[in-house]
């Protein structure tokens, strides 16, 4: 492989800019630029030099192969955080011959170099692009290995029972325990439950990746922009008493209590003979239907809108009057932070569902594995072990073990360069 070379900052100014080189000529490429450095793994303040070039004075370091994240030779230095310093430090490597990364080449030679399965690497990517408190905790799960410990022991078990199968093949004519079948049958049935139990997980955790959508409905005038104001603490929707004025759906982007979550301001719900705001109805209607939740709101607390299991339904304007049920007013802020209680309590249950499979890569191939395992004790072992082994199969890939060439392009092209 080359040796390659990326700013693993972000690109700017900064107190510190760390440019990090892997591969084979990782070492001596740093070398020749701050001197023989004997010890690996250990910082060491160094002038770095191009020729007679002074480019900085930088802590460098070297990991030997094998002790790396990349599992190859790497070094990394930590320049001063100017960016003129870190373009002629890289002008310095391509002369040497290095090239510079590509987006993700770090963390797929680490995947290709056995550093990290599949799964692993795509928590990583999840971890990056984290926002809020319960992403990082999801995706720390998956860059801990937990999913590939888990198919470990799927396969395990699926080994154990295809080989109680093979043996009452190949040993059919002598004497075989007559509980091996059903050892066989017990095994399958406790990774059919297994598989089961992930996949049942599967919605609320990519849900959970992706965030949640809240959709503040109701008609004109009800206060949708004016509460979604009050939640982003600043002017986000245009308010107007003309009817109408929201016509396309505005996003709020929140972190709430470590939940991610956007609120969706739509179009007042009412008939428009103006086809612009019709189309505006139209997307504010389908996009609350494909919502995690609604808010309806409500000045005179008349909906017509249909009403949805676990929606939240709200009287506006409360500084205008009280009324019965939930009142909140956008405007002085009365009653909105018990509002997003509510909104918070309703998302938490739904998240407090997510397991260990978030990307629809994953469940399609534990899915595979599952309907693989859809077979009871009257096939015969020669197809009940085809069976196993195909269902091992749909496992291993779903944590990169193998069969994994045609994701890395779409995986990793996520990560950022230096990463």
């Amino acid at each position: 492989m080359d040796t390659i070379f990326a700013e693993a900052t972000p690109p700017g100014r900064g107190g510190v800019s760390v440019v990090r080189l892997s591969g084979p000529k990782a070492r001596a490429t740093l070398e020749s630029l701050a001197g023989p450095i004997a010890t690996p793994r250990a910082a060491v303040l160094r002038a770095l030099r191009d020729g007679e070039d002074l480019i900085d004075r930088a802590l460098v370091m070297w990991f030997e192969e094998g002790r790396s994240f990349t599992g190859e030779e790497t070094a990394e230095l930590h320049l001063h955080g100017a960016p003129v310093i870190a373009n002629r430090l890289a002008e310095a490597l391509l002369a040497q011959g290095l090239r510079r990364a590509e987006a993700g080449e770090f963390t797929r030679r680490a995947f290709l170099n056995g550093r990290m399965d599949l799964a692993e690497a795509e928590g990583l990517a999840d971890l990056l692009s984290a926002e809020t408190e319960a992403q990082r905790k999801l995706a720390m799960r998956a860059t801990e290995g937990e999913l590939g410990r888990k198919a470990d022991e799927l396969r395990a078990k699926l080994v154990r029972a295809g080989a109680l199968i093979e043996a009452s093949i190949d040993f059919a004519d002598e004497e075989v325990p007559d509980e091996v079948p059903d050892e066989a049958l017990t095994l399958i049935s406790s990774v059919r439950d297994d598989i089961q139990q992930l996949l049942a997980g599967y919605p609320a955790t990519e849900r959970l990746r992706q965030g949640y959508e809240v959709a503040i409905i109701g008609p004109p005038n009800a206060g949708k922009s004016t509460l979604l104001n009050r939640i982003g603490q600043r002017e986000i929707a245009l308010v107007s008493e003309i009817a109408g004025t929201t016509r396309d759906i505005l996003e709020l982007h929140t972190d709430l209590r470590g939940l991610p979550v956007t609120f969706l301001d739509t179009a007042g719900l009412r008939y428009s003979s103006d086809p612009v705001e019709a189309m505006g109805v139209a997307r504010a209607l389908q996009r609350a239907e494909d919502a995690d939740l609604r808010i309806h709101l409500s000045a005179d607390a008349v909906f017509s809108e249909p009403v949805k299991e676990g929606d939240i339904i709200v009287r506006s304007k409360a500084d205008m009057g009280q009324g019965s049920g939930i009142s909140i007013s956008g405007l002085t802020g009365e009653g909105v932070a018990e509002l997003l209680d509510l909104v918070y309590d309703r998302l938490r249950v739904r998240a407090a569902d997510s397991g260990l499979i978030g990307h629809k890569r994953q469940a399609e191939a534990l899915q595979r594995a599952f309907t693989a395992l859809h077979i009871d004790g009257s096939l015969a072992p020669e197809f009940l072990a085809e069976a196993l082994r195909r269902a091992a199969h749909e496992i291993a890939m779903m944590v990169g073990r193998v069969g994994a060439e045609d994701y890395l392009d779409e995986i990793f092209s996520s990560f950022c360069i230096g990463k």
